[in-house]
């Protein structure tokens, strides 16, 4: 019988770690998201009326920003209510 009871407490030891791993992924993607946002509005901050990097620095990373510019596109739905996808990500209710 102690052999059956240990053998649960391991599974549902195994259970709640990867629960706890997963929680963490998906707040690890929610964190890329966000800087990926950041860094996009850094160096396109002139449309918002942010300070701009210099221009050249600015054109030579334009190649290399695509991706963040579909997202910066992607998440112009959520910008009203960007801190409703936050707490949806914490399950706060």
């Amino acid at each position: 019988m102690p052999v059956r009871v240990g053998h649960l407490l391991k599974a549902g030891l195994d259970t709640v770690v990867q629960v706890s791993r997963e929680k963490a992924t998906e707040m690890l993607d929610f964190e890329l998201k966000e800087l990926e946002n950041i860094f996009a509005l850094l160096i396109l901050g002139g449309f918002a009326g942010l300070p701009s990097p210099p221009s050249p620095i600015a054109v030579e990373l334009l190649p290399y920003m695509e991706k963040e510019l579909t997202v910066l596109l992607a998440r112009t739905d959520l910008s009203q209510d960007p801190l409703g996808v936050l707490m949806g990500m914490l399950e706060i209710d």
